[in-house]
């Protein structure tokens, strides 16, 4: 079972999950999500649990929990939505920089 965890806080690292995770059943993966520009957290993760029921216990035991100094969130984490993908197109009116802009 994958578990979303919310208002994380910006220190909070994967170890750090696993840990509080860990007490409640056997965790086979954790993620913090960062901040691909500044590399900083984004204030939430995931945790996947090896067993369902070990799972609803940890969202049991941990939902609305204070871990360090911020009241976590914790569900059962939804399916990601298919975003479409970008493509690049160039601009056909680029003429390059550098002109003169005054």
């Amino acid at each position: 079972m994958k578990l979303y965890i919310g208002n994380l806080s910006y220190q909070a690292r994967e170890n750090d999950l696993a840990q509080l995770f860990g007490a409640h059943g056997e965790v086979s993966s954790t993620q913090v999500i960062m901040d691909r520009q500044t590399g900083r957290s984004r204030g939430f993760g995931f945790v996947e649990m090896t067993n369902d029921d070990e799972g609803r216990a940890a969202i049991e035991a941990v939902n609305g929990m204070s871990f360090m100094g911020r009241n976590i969130t914790v569900n059962e984490a939804r399916p990601q939505e298919e975003r479409p993908r970008r493509e690049f197109r160039p601009r056909s009116d680029y003429q390059g920089g550098g002109g003169n802009r005054y």
